[in-house]
């Protein structure tokens, strides 16, 4: 157990590895209540929140949610966020855990010329997401097919679970197919014996790390922060130009125009060793710059990262050297992600 964001968190149950394969080849549950949580009610909900975020929102229809990001003024990342169009007046936000509160007095700083309310549900509610190829029949056996079944990716609802409102998402962080799910407190260790009494092993912090290392899935704090922009780390698909104002959007229309000084890219070792964020990212001797996030990849057997280079540097399969404590690994510039979950075949 550690200490994180104000919470107690687990690193590991059984062992890092071990968690992570059986998330790869079974269904998993993750404790992720330490996630902001909050919601935004009233007639000018959406107008507020695609004020405060780069995806054009207003695309959202009930039951739908997608991925954005939230920009200070110069365009840089307050934090990546979830939004869920629960009804046309009440939308769902999930934020990460260390930005929890910032993004609590971002939004109220803002929500006041809109006729839309914040509710902050971080302490009330309980949040587990369920991943693995067997997650959703996991769960199919707790809230009935039919529900499961109404959720296609990035897809959301809310249905009773044995007299408490259970909110569900088909989404996840971890490259895996899942859901996540959102339940009042007092409910959530009902909600969690009930997910483990099913097959489902419960897996810690390390392993949802490595796990989204190999799906490519950025971290707040290490591979984007506030002196980061979204176009520099691949996030310009959730960044809409074309439509209404937003914080953020004059810098990020220049940025856009001016071109990126470095760009985020994936690197896969051709040596032993294993890279870890703040290693040096090298180019015929001089360094170019370093890895936000690195480790080891259970799946590929093979040390992986992410890290920023300059944009001639950035091409697939381009050769660079890692410094790992003075010995230079080479390392090539991979497709992103580096782990794609197998097709399910239609029987």
């Amino acid at each position: 157990m550690v200490a994180f964001a104000g919470w107690e968190m687990p690193i590991q149950y059984a062992g890092i590895v071990e968690e992570h394969r059986t998330v790869r080849e079974r269904s998993g549950a993750f404790d992720v209540s330490h996630m902001g949580r909050f919601e935004v009610h009233g007639p000018e909900a959406v107008a507020f929140l695609r004020y405060v975020n780069t995806w054009d929102v207003a695309r959202l229809a009930p039951g739908e949610g997608h991925y954005s990001v939230m920009c200070r003024e110069d365009g840089g990342i307050l934090d990546d966020v979830y939004v869920f169009c629960l009804d046309e007046t009440r939308y769902l936000v999930v934020v990460n855990a260390s930005n929890a509160e910032k993004i609590g007095r971002w939004v109220r700083k803002h929500v006041d010329r809109f006729d839309a309310q914040i509710v902050d549900r971080h302490l009330s509610t309980a949040m587990i997401a369920l991943q693995g190829p067997s997650s959703l029949d996991r769960v199919r056996a707790l809230v009935g097919d039919a529900f499961v079944g109404s959720l296609k990716p990035r897809r959301c609802a809310e249905t009773e679970w044995r007299g408490h409102t259970l909110f569900a998402s088909r989404t996840g962080y971890t490259g895996e197919d899942g859901l996540e799910l959102i339940v009042e407190g007092d409910a959530a260790p009902e909600l969690w014996r009930a997910l483990i009494d099913q097959g489902v092993t419960a897996i810690g912090l390390g392993a949802r790390d490595t796990l989204r290392l190999e799906a490519a899935l950025l971290l707040y704090g290490n591979d984007m922060d506030e002196e980061t922009n979204p176009l520099e780390v691949g996030l310009g698909w959730v960044v809409s130009l074309d439509d209404a104002d937003f914080i953020g959007k004059e810098a990020l229309v220049s940025a856009e125009r001016a071109g990126n000084s470095r760009e985020l890219v994936c690197l896969k070792t051709e040596d032993r060793g294993i890279m870890r964020a703040g290693c040096s990212i090298l180019h015929s001797g001089e360094q170019v710059g370093k890895v936000t996030s690195g480790g080891y990849s259970p799946t590929l057997s093979t040390s992986i990262g992410m890290g920023f280079v300059p944009p001639d540097l950035a091409a697939i399969g381009g050769e660079l050297q890692v410094d790992v404590r003075g010995k230079q690994l080479r390392v090539r510039v991979a497709q992103r992600p580096f782990y794609k979950r197998p097709k399910k075949t239609r029987k």
